[in-house]
């Protein structure tokens, strides 16, 4: 089976076949299912690199839907170390501006129906969560932007709801008084299954919209507008990361260990 050490998780949209050399699709087969629903694996700066549209190739899945687990159960089959991961997000902050880019460093979930572990027993695993990204993958990627300049957020809390409505105004505001910084809903539990996994996990996210705490309620409209024009600054983001991505994992990242404390 083709192999590769990075990995790129995103939308339909983000997907460029033109970024990679040798682009090739291939399918994996998990015992949680198909992943969502190919993996396609290129070449991009010389590193082997796989991508997984999360909502399918024409945006069919919907966020509480996407299979999390057999796409990270392929990626963790197919090598790969560290993972960046894409999406949109609405914005509870006035200084977070729709069209910025953010690097969050906490989350809170609010999912309900999720799978979101690979041991449901009879091994019993608890997985650290108190700091739920890879920080080497957090720095890059606000290196990669600001290199790029392009406006990017370095710290935030990503609240994830379940979707795929969006939230009502007092979950908004009541999502602002817990102290968070971003709304969407695709982070959880992908961050975790990439922590149970032992994979290097970081997140870029496009802020489309001001949620509906502000003036003008959010519409899917004007998500995908802004989306359309984000799309090109993600990819040189990401791009850079990949170019500037040491080969070896660094002192500051335990991602590579994260179940040893974590079994029973």
């Amino acid at each position: 089976m083709e192999s590769a050490e990075i990995a790129i998780i995103g939308g339909t949209g983000i997907y460029d076949p033109n970024l990679f050399k040798e682009n090739e699709e291939i399918k994996v087969h998990t015992p949680y299912g198909p992943p969502s629903p190919f993996v396609s694996i290129g070449n991009l700066h010389g590193r082997k690199v796989a991508f997984i549209p999360r909502h399918g190739r024409d945006h069919s899945i919907p966020p509480h839907k996407v299979n999390y687990r057999a796409n990270i159960h392929a990626l963790k089959e197919l090598g790969v170390k560290r993972i960046f991961s894409i999406s949109s997000v609405g914005s509870l902050r006035e200084e977070v501006k729709p069209r910025d880019f953010v690097v969050p460093d906490q989350f809170i979930d609010r999912t309900r129906k999720r799978e979101d572990t690979f041991y449901e027993g009879p091994k019993v695993v608890h997985v650290s969560s108190a700091d739920p990204f890879c920080p080497e993958l957090r720095n890059i990627l606000i290196d990669s932007a600001s290199k790029q300049e392009i406006k990017v957020h370095g710290s935030a809390t990503y609240v994830c709801i379940e979707g795929p409505r969006f939230s009502s105004r007092a979950e908004s505001k009541l999502f602002r008084d817990w102290g968070a910084d971003i709304v969407g809903m695709t982070l959880y539990p992908e961050c975790i299954l990439a922590r149970e996994a032992e994979i290097c996990y970081g997140t870029l996210a496009m802020v489309t919209d001001y949620d509906v705490w502000a003036s003008k309620p959010v519409s899917a409209t004007d998500v995908a507008e802004v989306m359309r024009k984000n799309v090109a600054n993600s990819r040189k983001i990401i791009a850079e990361a990949i170019l500037n991505l040491p080969h070896e994992r660094g002192a500051k990242c335990s991602c590579g260990s994260a179940l040893q404390s974590a079994m029973i």
